[in-house]
């Protein structure tokens, strides 16, 4: 069983129930609760030392990369981030302040409160963890699997080289672009790319039980990446978005592709490179 089975039989396990607007399986889940005119937004991730970090990276820099990637995921729905809640199980306590006065250097710059968590030791390996809490208007919430057929794809961002280029280190989440895109009618889908843009464009076809086409030529690239490179490699944290292929962005975009009715999830594109985009179930 690769991750994205797992994820799906995780539906099965755990039913949502009537206050769940959008449970498992996308960017966020959203609930509804008495009282609020907003969804409320939740999210967790984490950060894990040879795998998302290599030893030695400053706290500063994992500290900024675990924040950074969650306000990713609130921005994918077109929310705005508010609250969050800290753990980790640590290796080595050196620098744990240090870490800690990081997150909330980063927390500030998105208007986050750390309201609570949890500390614990690891035998080998540290490994941090952030659950992010957010808000978004329930008319203007874009989730994987509004897409309607005809519909452009579109990226706000460059793919690839993300490790070599120290990118996933030093991104920016597009937390403005997000809520511009989601206040645009024409748009009818969004979500995030961690695990390489092939695997999360795909991802969004089969959420909306539609194919896809890629204009591989229309990608942007970061650093010179090859178009392997730029499909699989991921943890781009870009966004890519569905919309009208008449739409006009008022954010800085490029059309990549276009979604057609015919077998969920698959990708019209003949491709001869034999990988995958990333599948946390390779580490086991």
């Amino acid at each position: 069983m690769n991750e994205e089975l797992f994820v799906h039989s995780l539906q099965k396990i755990f039913p949502a129930g009537k206050q769940v607007v959008l449970g498992i399986g996308d960017d966020c889940a959203a609930l509804e609760l008495p009282g609020m005119e907003q969804y409320l937004l939740a999210a967790v991730d984490q950060v894990v030392e040879g795998i998302h970090y290599l030893p030695g990276t400053p706290v500063e820099k994992i500290a900024g990369k675990l924040v950074r990637r969650n306000v990713s995921d609130i921005a994918s729905m077109g929310g705005t981030p508010a609250f969050a809640m800290l753990s980790m199980a640590l290796s080595s306590k050196k620098d744990l302040m240090k870490f800690h006065e990081a997150v909330q250097k980063e927390c500030e710059k998105y208007g986050i409160q750390v309201i609570g968590g949890d500390l614990s030791g690891a035998v080998s390996g540290s490994v941090y963890s952030f659950s992010i809490l957010g808000f978004a208007e329930r008319e203007k919430m874009k989730t994987r699997s509004g897409v309607r057929a005809g519909d452009a794809l579109y990226s706000c961002g460059a793919f690839g080289r993300s490790f070599p280029t120290g990118w996933h280190l030093d991104f920016e989440p597009q937390l403005s672009a997000g809520k511009i895109l989601s206040r645009c009618p024409e748009v009818h889908a969004m979500m995030d790319v961690s695990d390489g843009l092939l695997k999360d464009s795909l991802r969004m076809a089969e959420a909306s039980s539609l194919q896809l086409y890629l204009d591989f030529d229309a990608i942007p690239r970061r650093d010179s990446a090859t178009l392997e490179e730029a499909l699989f490699d991921g943890e781009d944290y870009a966004l890519i978005f569905a919309a009208s292929p008449e739409f006009v962005s008022p954010v800085n975009t490029v059309k990549i592709g276009e979604f057609s009715s015919g077998t969920p999830g698959r990708l019209l594109n003949k491709i001869s490179i034999n990988r995958k985009g990333f599948d946390h179930f390779e580490y086991e």
